[in-house]
């Protein structure tokens, strides 16, 4: 910058102005001169009297004395004189500032003149002199206090007087700080005073009268030989940062986080100073100090003319180095040189903060940046740091930053400090030197400021300086031999590597690379690093973390020159070192200022996985972490690992088989058997990180660290079960790359010789033992989940029990480990069941003083987790100690305790039992819990869908559907049983079962889980036999058969014809025949009587013939005389039938309990009396489950307004194609008119609408565009759904409102229904209905469903909203620039996610928001340009706060990462209801409801007459009262 301009040192040189023309006389001539000249003007000053004009009148009395004067500052300190030289002077001085009566006239009339010839010869007071110590001091501190004054206040110095100053300022530093520094002497005393007034002397300069280039480059010069003072640095550390606060503030304008200092820093920067000047001083002023890594180098500090004049002492031997304090201080003022630098970074990037509160600085590095305040810290001095053994107990919500107390006294550090060795005291202070994030846990980590400069543009000013810090005395791998002492150049490195680096880089490199000279770099070999073993960690790490910060700083699509990023990366292969050139600084300040490196696309970052992961090896399996706790907090250290972690899980699966371009050494696996050349996959590293993972897991005691390992191990099993799942998996890591992977010995941390076996204890780390133990099981994905479902119910019942956020989160990991679609042994699954049984015995088992509300949050997180794990696998109730264990934990947390008790051995009934639950809470969650074994096991999802648990079915639409136009909706006979059921049955079939005259009823059954509607017959016989038989008719006879056998004509004897042929004998004729006996009077008669006879036989004859022929023409059989059964019943009183079928009928079920408000076990309800209805609907309306609701809000690069991010879904050229994928993996689209659950929105929710085709919605689907970008699933027509069997959720991707709605509310207000109203509820004939009825909501057309802009603004009079809890909605960012998340319109953008649970149940049209802008949950997902996807969490607060599995810094693919959305969505509500006070679950809201109802709409009667009512029909008022 002037290697074109001289400098002014043969000016200085040949400058006698300090001469007097004494000095030329005998030394006791000039003695008593002085003495006698000076002593008079000196007690005129002092005299209180003083006021009278001064003796000295003409310009050749006052040049005479000013010679007298000259001399007298240059005599011993015994006497006055000296004393009183000084006071003439500095009273003369102030002639530019304001002229007093003392000072001679001529002075007076041409100060600029004699000022200039005055400080000329105040140089003389600076020399230094063996005698009288304090009073030279004294006396100097009274010059630069004069001449501070005279700057500051002056208005009327001329150039040559400036210039003049600026000289004297510098001369006078130069002899006092350019020799080697005297312990205690004057130097170090007033080192910090001379440089400072210096310092604010030239700022003065520059801003009224700008210094030349010769000027500039004498201080540059001359500074560089006051460096092994550590006021210098500390000086030019507050100077530069002052000026930085300035640039800052006009370079970037007020929008950049504000840069602030200290007042005592910021006043040495005048306030009338130009934008221009402080720009053209800033840069100036930056390369004050010439390059800070010198400080590194002993050769060059130590080399100055002023060194090379003591090295030779008066004997002409050479002096030791360690003689030399000074020297010794280098580490320390090499750590506070790049610390400024460190400072001068974070304000680039707008990240540094600085709060004074009393003496105390709190420096705030890494990625950290509250916008009300942020500036740099005063570098500190670590030596002089106080030593805080103590256990940190500060509340975890005031730890945002680590307090360095720095005291003014300390800056110097004495003589007796600097013989100790630096490195000790390094490991006895807990403070920490790195500049490492010290951001709380709770709170995400900010992003630098988004009008930040390029990575290039900070790399071009700072670049060359850190690149040669971060590699200060580095030991080659290849042990290329060079001089130990001098700073590494990244060149030398370079040449050491068999990389296949670009040559064009290489040649940036020459370019760019040390600055160090040749002549330095191989000169004196008095000076040896090795007296300095590791004394420059500190000011190295310093370097390697700010190189590492800045660049994560890189924004999307930002481009970095390749020169910087191969030279970064060799920066983080010698920094990550292990083994024999491990520097556990370095490694620290790397790990703690790297989380985000992984996420911020940088080209070729891949190539150093295998060197994170190393340093991962080493750090999170280590459960002391001894080695580092000297340099940080161990607990942020790993914080900083598990960032890095999570960000390096997806890549195996990710990248698959594809192998690296670039070997460095050839080990990227660390495997020392394989061919150096030989390239390995991505693959071969996911067992190394599982490991790390599982190992970080055990040896992990900090709570945030915990959940986000926890959420990682989600992500990595999920991960490996859908690769697995989609056929794309890849062949799995052979047996023999399992002894390459053992971390022994890395081709990292070695040389490229060295052999395999260790070389430090270093090598052999805690993580060993876990490679060995899991390598066998953690390949696959059942292998995974069976290690994870071990390890985390292990841990839950022992280390995890008393920490609420642990458990929260391991009982969030095991609901989604249930949901992993991989086959692994029951046994595994019967584990994870029984240990959250365990887990909730012992909390409830707990004694009463640690019951609490956040335990019973515990115990009722765990019944859910029960829950998903049974709906998920119902197949494990099957084995009968299961469903025992179960069964005992859910009438533990109903009644309090067990009926079989481990202690006790009798059984206690639970009629015997007394009822004492923990809590009401836990109560309510095991009836969940045993409402879902009984009603959803082998249930869900319906043959309706998963959208409703439900029945689809409800009185209207029962009247509907049914045939028979007598039924209405007063049809239904009301009953409760057991005030928790009631039941609405109805006794006339629904027209399509007369074939069938047996009883039937439909009953809709309302109660704590739900409706569900039965249709029941009653069936007296087989279903086989009920098939065959007909209406009950009996069988008939068979039909007579006159046609059978054969019918003879035979004449009938009274006996056989034998009879006749015997003889008669006497006997036999005795008696004589009639015509022997008949006279002619009884012939008469006998003929008659023959006559008589005859008629009669041929009456009878035609008679019979006439009765044959009747009867021929006869049915058969007669139904005057056939028997018959009696016919069956047509008309059943089937509710009367049904109740007193179940036994609910008796005059015991009807009686009012005793000594109970309850009502009986049966009563009846009367639907007659206003309100009725709407109650049910109201009823109905109460969700069985708990709804969440996303919106999805999709964020091109650079928008800021919330009108511009709605428009973009408009059209799926406005968005990327894997967000469209990402939609459709939230879940299924579903159309608002029909859908059953819920939409997002109350007044389009759990609706029952009738399945049949609606030609008017069927136009309105065939006319949705093909080419939206997500924004039909806004909520007015379609929105994306998802349901399980205990929760729903909505996914709403909320569009611009169209100006169709403005017609939309007067149309809808116009709305007043059909005729046919009678049959809904009065709560239905609102404008705006809940739908609980579909005819009434299907006469809404399209143009009258309100989109969700519109129904923020307007809702319905009168409208009565359920009290569904605290509204649970989640915000869900898609960024194609992740830096644009400082710019996301979150308050602008709430009023597009109204789901109308905003409504309290009073208000008419207004709407009261009911979560503020903070408390609205966001997840932001950004896209990275390798496939994989970042994540951001914010805006989770309170004790609640990290929902896993989706943590800050987390990195997952596309596979999962629909999944991992959906999940964290669903535990962030489920967290938000168990922290809230209000939240009562459904199936407890619903059974107050029917509290209500049964208390208001109860039948009072008595029994008989409830008897009566029983046999009369519905809907007759005779009976009632």
């Amino acid at each position: 910058m002037y290697s074109e301009w001289r400098t002014l040192h043969l000016v200085i040189k040949n400058d006698q102005g300090h001469t007097s023309v004494l000095h030329s006389y005998p030394e006791n001539v000039g003695r008593e001169v002085a003495n006698a000249v000076v002593r008079p003007l000196g007690q005129a000053l002092g005299s209180p009297s003083s006021g009278h004009e001064s003796i000295l009148k003409t310009d050749k009395e006052v040049k005479w004395t000013m010679e007298v004067i000259c001399y007298g500052l240059t005599l011993p300190l015994e006497g006055d004189t000296v004393k009183y030289c000084v006071d003439v002077y500095t009273d003369w001085i102030m002639a530019l500032v304001s002229p007093k009566d003392s000072i001679p006239l001529p002075v007076v009339r041409e100060p600029n003149m004699y000022v200039q010839i005055i400080l000329k010869h105040l140089q003389n007071v600076f020399v230094p002199r063996q005698e009288q110590f304090n009073s030279q001091i004294r006396l100097c501190q009274q010059v630069l206090r004069s001449v501070q004054k005279l700057a500051r206040d002056s208005t009327s110095m001329a150039r040559e007087t400036w210039e003049v100053l600026l000289l004297f300022l510098l001369q006078i530093n130069d002899t006092l700080l350019a020799a080697p520094t005297v312990p205690g002497g004057i130097a170090e005393s007033l080192a910090d005073k001379l440089i400072g007034v210096l310092f604010e002397v030239w700022f003065l300069a520059c801003t009224r009268c700008f210094p030349t280039p010769p000027y500039w480059k004498t201080a540059k010069e001359m500074v560089a030989n006051w460096r092994h003072h550590p006021a210098v640095v500390e000086q030019w550390s507050k100077a530069i940062c002052a000026l930085t606060s300035r640039l800052l503030r006009f370079t970037y304008g007020p929008s950049f986080p504000p840069f602030k200092v200290p007042e005592e820093d910021a006043s040495l920067i005048p306030a009338e100073m130009d934008n221009e000047c402080v720009t053209q001083t800033w840069f100036r002023f930056l390369h004050m100090l010439s390059n800070p890594v010198d400080l590194s180098n002993p050769s060059i500090i130590g080399t100055t003319p002023k060194f090379q004049e003591q090295f030779l002492n008066v004997s002409g031997m050479t002096q030791e180095l360690n003689q030399y304090s000074c020297l010794k201080q280098l580490p320390q003022i090499f750590f506070r040189a790049m610390r400024g630098v460190s400072c001068l970074v974070d304000a680039f990037l707008g990240v540094a903060v600085f709060k004074n509160i009393g003496f105390q600085r709190l420096p705030k590095y890494g990625i950290s940046r509250p916008r009300a305040d942020s500036a740099p810290p005063t570098p500190v001095n670590r030596l002089s740091m106080p030593q805080n053994t103590a256990t940190n107990t500060t509340p975890p919500h005031n730890r945002r930053h680590r307090t360095v107390t720095v005291n003014k006294t300390t800056v110097k550090t004495s003589s007796a400090s600097t013989t100790h060795s630096t490195k000790v005291q390094q490991q006895a202070s807990s403070t920490s030197p790195l500049s490492s994030p010290n951001q709380a846990s709770s709170e995400p980590r900010p992003l630098p400021a988004p009008t930040r400069p390029k990575v290039n543009s900070i790399l071009n000013l700072f670049g060359s300086w850190l690149f040669d810090a971060a590699l200060v005395h580095c030991k080659l791998q290849n042990g290329v031999n060079r001089d130990s002492s001098m700073t590494a150049s990244f060149i030398q490195i370079l040449l050491s590597y068999k990389s296949s680096m670009a040559t064009q880089a290489t040649m940036e490199f020459r370019r760019k690379g040390s600055q160090l000279s040749t002549d330095t770099m191989g000169s004196s070999t008095v000076f040896d690093a090795n007296e300095f073993p590791d004394n420059y960690e500190a000011g190295r790490a310093e370097a390697c973390g700010t190189l590492c910060r800045i660049f994560c700083s890189k924004k999307t699509g930002e481009e970095i020159l390749s020169a910087y990023l191969s030279r970064f990366y060799m920066v983080l292969v010698q920094g990550l070192q292990i083994g024999d050139f491990i520097c556990h600084p370095v490694l620290a300040s790397i790990i703690l200022n790297s989380p985000a490196l992984f996420c911020c696309d940088l080209k070729g970052i891949n190539v150093v996985v295998p060197y994170f992961i190393s340093a991962l090896e080493t750090i999170l399996p280590d459960r002391e972490l001894s080695k580092f706790k000297s340099y940080v907090n161990p607990t942020e250290l790993r914080r900083s690992s598990i960032h890095i972690l999570l960000s390096l899980l997806p890549l195996p699966h990710h990248f698959g088989t594809v192998k690296s371009e670039v070997l460095l050494e050839g080990k990227f696996s660390n495997d020392d058997s394989s061919v150096g050349d030989k390239p390995v996959t991505f693959l071969s590293l996911k067992l190394r990180l599982v490991n790390i993972l599982i190992g970080a897991l055990q040896t992990e005691t900090d709570s945030n660290n915990t959940q986000m390992i926890l959420g990682a191990m989600l992500n990595i099993v999920q991960d490996s079960a859908f690769l697995e799942a989609t056929g794309n998996q890849v062949e799995m890591i052979e047996n023999n790359l399992l002894k390459s992977h053992s971390r022994t010995n890395s081709g990292i941390s070695t040389a490229s010789g060295g052999s395999t076996e260790p070389t430090t204890p270093d090598s052999e780390r805690p993580a060993q033992a876990l490679l060995r133990d899991y390598a066998l099981h953690t390949d696959t994905a059942a292998g995974l989940l069976m290690r994870s479902i071990h390890l985390i119910t292990q841990r839950l019942n022992s280390q995890w029990r008393p920490d609420m956020s642990i458990s929260l989160a391991a009982l969030e990991l095991l609901s989604g480990l249930a949901k992993v679609k991989v086959n692994i042994d029951p046994s595994d699954r019967r584990r994870a069941v029984s240990s959250v049984c365990t887990y909730i015995v012992h909390q409830c088992s707990r004694p009463a003083p640690y019951h609490s509300r956040d335990l019973h949050s515990m115990i009722v997180a765990a019944f859910q987790c029960l829950c998903v794990w049974l709906t998920e696998h119902p197949d494990m109730l099957n084995e009968k100690d299961c469903l025992k264990e179960v069964l005992e934990i859910v009438e533990l947390g109903i009644s309090g305790s067990k009926s079989i008790n481990s202690e006790q051995q009798e059984v206690r009934y639970k009629g015997d039992k007394e009822h004492n639950p923990a809590s009401m809470r836990v109560k309510d969650a095991a009836e969940a819990t045993l409402t879902c074994i009984m009603q959803l096991l082998g249930a869900f999802p319906p043959p309706s869908g998963p959208a409703s648990p439900c029945s689809l079915v409800n009185e209207t639409t029962l009247v509907t559907y049914s045939r028979l136009p007598i039924v209405n909706k007063y049809s239904f006979r009301y009953f409760v049983l057991d005030n928790s059921v009631i039941l609405a049955m109805l006794e006339q079939p629904l027209g399509n079962e007369q074939s069938n005259p047996s009883p039937f009823i439909t009953v809709l059954i309302r109660g704590m889980s739900g409706r569900h509607a039965w249709s029941m017959q009653l069936c007296h016989l087989s279903r086989t036999a009920r098939a065959c038989q007909r209406m009950f008719v009996p069988e008939a006879r068979p039909e007579p058969k006159n046609n059978v056998g054969i019918k003879y004509n035979v004449k009938h004897r009274p006996f056989p014809e034998e009879v006749d042929k015997i003889p008669f004998v006497k006997a036999d004729l005795s008696i004589p025949d009639l015509h022997e006996i008949v006279t002619e009077e009884l012939e008469l008669r006998h003929e008659k009587l023959k006559l008589g006879m005859a008629k009669q036989i041929k009456y009878e004859t035609a008679l019979e013939h006439i009765k044959e022929e009747e009867w021929r023409k006869k049915s058969y059989p007669d139904p005057v005389t056939e028997c018959r059964p009696p016919p069956p019943a047509q008309e059943f009183q089937t509710a009367r039938l049904l109740l007193s079928h179940f036994g609910f009928l008796s005059l015991e079920a009807l009686k009012e309990p005793t000594n109970s408000r309850l009502p009986p076990h049966l009563i009846a309800l009367d639907s007659h009396i206003p309100g009725f209805f709407d109650d049910i609907g109201y009823l109905d309306l109460l969700p069985c489950r708990p709804f969440d609701t996303v919106f999805i809000f999709y964020m091109k690069a650079g928008q800021k307004t919330s009108q511009e991010i709605l428009k973009n879904m408009d059209s799926s050229s406005n968005v990327q194609p894997h967000f469209l994928e990402f939609l459709l993996s939230l879940g299924w689209p579903v159309d608002v008119g029909k859908h059953p659950g819920w939409t997002g929105h109350v007044s389009t929710s759990w609706s029952i609408n009738c399945t049949g085709e609606n030609e008017q919605q069927d136009q309105e689907e065939t006319g949705f565009s093909e080419d939206s970008g997500g924004s039909v699933f806004n909520g007015e027509k379609k929105v994306l759904y998802y349901a399980d069997a205990l929760t729903e959720i909505a996914f709403v991707v909320p569009s611009p409102m169209d100006s169709s709605t403005d017609s939309t509310e007067s149309n809808v207000s116009e709305f007043d229904g059909d005729s046919n109203m009678d049959l809904l509820p009065g709560i239905l004939k609102q404008p705006l209905t809940l739908e609980l009825f579909p005819n009434h909501t299907e006469s809404l057309n399209s143009t009258q469903r309100l989109s969700p802009s519109s129904r923020t603004k307007k809702l319905p009079q009168g409208r009565t909203v359920p009290p569904l809890g605290p509204e649970t909605k989640v915000a869900v960012v898609w960024l194609e620039q992740y830096d644009d998340i400082e710019n996301f319109p979150l308050s602008d953008l709430v009023a597009e996610t109204s789901t109308g649970i905003e409504t309290t149940t009073n208000s008419s049209t207004s709407i009261r928001n009911s979560a503020p802008e903070k408390e609205v949950p966001v997840i932001y997902i950004h896209p990275l340009y390798t496939g994989l996807f970042r994540v951001k969490v914010h805006g989770a607060s309170g004790k609640f706060n990290m929902v896993i599995p989706l943590v800050e810094g987390m990195v997952v693919s596309r596979r999962a990462l629909g999944f991992l959305v959906r999940q964290t969505v669903i535990n962030i509500c489920r967290r938000k209801r168990l922290e809230s006070d209000s939240y009562n679950t459904p199936h407890v809201r619903r059974k107050q409801k029917i509290t209500d109802i049964v208390n208001k709409y109860r039948n009072r009667q008595l029994e008989p007459e409830f008897y009566t009512t029983l046999f009369h029909d519905v809907g007759m008022n005779s009976c009632t009262p």
